[in-house]
């Protein structure tokens, strides 16, 4: 099964010659889940040949508009295609208004329905969940309401060694064999060892999102282990100052958190539009975390199972 992250911007405040604003797709088992949605997405979107009408769900960190102020015209054009599945958007209170001003003067009556769900980006919540996986809110420290992702799959079923399964056993007992159970007999005794018949299962894996924030090290307990976490770095450390005045993160901070929260790899973004060289800001993360990568235009980060 999929699991991957393509980005589709990575700018802060400004786009660039050569960078667009935040937007990211999280594919999960063809799934595609866009986080952000800047001005340019749709754009981003077919440079990299990816179907905006396969997007279920979209999630906005902020009401920045470095973070949203491409999503009326992408779920505009999602009605001019003729769009019918619903689509689900999950954001801070006071995007739906928006949605529906801008809607309702343009005349815009949508072909699918728009599910909102406003969040509470000052909690760690779950928003959302389905047979694979589960999104949580991060609350973020901005100085607009804000919040990040957790993407995590479910437990995975444990895989069944046919020739070493019993005859007897019933469809009901081999799937709860799958979910790690042993099989008992009406006396309450093991009949079947799970661990005589099941191999381990394949490795659930993680996303986080930390979108733009202050330096937050209270993150941590969200963040222990993931396989890929995103984390802003605006500004190069020599810039600590500003960056906690303008309530963003340095390159070794999302380092420090990272190393911190022992996760598998870091993606830094949200650059300032001052560097047209992102050499530097990529030296300064790997010297306190070397698992580190620049959010590039266009990369692809697959987590393996």
């Amino acid at each position: 099964m999929d699991f991957e992250l393509r980005i589709l911007g990575s700018s802060s405040a400004t786009p660039s010659a050569n960078r667009h604003h935040t937007a990211q797709i999280l594919t999960i088992d063809n799934q595609f889940h866009l986080i952000d949605c800047g001005e340019g997405t749709q754009m981003q979107l077919m440079q990299y040949k990816i179907k905006h009408q396969r997007i279920c769900n979209i999630y906005i960190s902020h009401l920045h508009g470095d973070h949203y102020f491409g999503l009326a015209g992408l779920i505009s054009t999602m009605h001019l295609q003729g769009r019918q599945n619903p689509l689900h958007l999950f954001g801070p209170p006071g995007l739906a208004e928006i949605l529906s001003l801008q809607f309702r003067y343009s005349g815009t009556n949508l072909t699918f329905n728009l599910i909102f769900h406003e969040l509470d980006t000052s909690a760690y919540k779950k928003i959302f969940e389905d047979k694979q996986i589960t999104v949580h809110t991060i609350p973020m420290e901005h100085r607009v309401p804000s919040c990040g992702f957790l993407f995590r799959e479910k437990p995975k079923p444990r895989p069944l060694i046919k020739e070493k399964l019993a005859a007897f056993l019933t469809p009901p007992q081999l799937v709860r064999l799958k979910w790690g159970e042993d099989i008992r007999d009406e006396r309450g005794n093991i009949v079947v060892l799970n661990k005589d018949v099941t191999m381990e299962p394949k490795r659930s894996r993680s996303y986080a999102y930390c979108s733009d924030s202050r330096y937050k090290p209270d993150l941590l307990p969200y963040l222990q282990h993931v396989d890929l976490l995103y984390h802003e770095a605006t500004f190069t450390d020599d810039l600590r100052d500003r960056a906690h005045y303008t309530f963003h993160s340095t390159t070794k901070q999302a380092a420090e958190l990272a190393a911190a929260a022992q996760v598998r790899q870091l993606i830094i973004g949200h650059f300032s539009v001052r560097y047209k060289d992102l050499t530097p800001l990529l030296e300064e993360a790997r010297e306190v975390f070397t698992k580190t990568d620049l959010a590039i235009e266009g990369s692809i980060f697959a987590v393996r199972e």
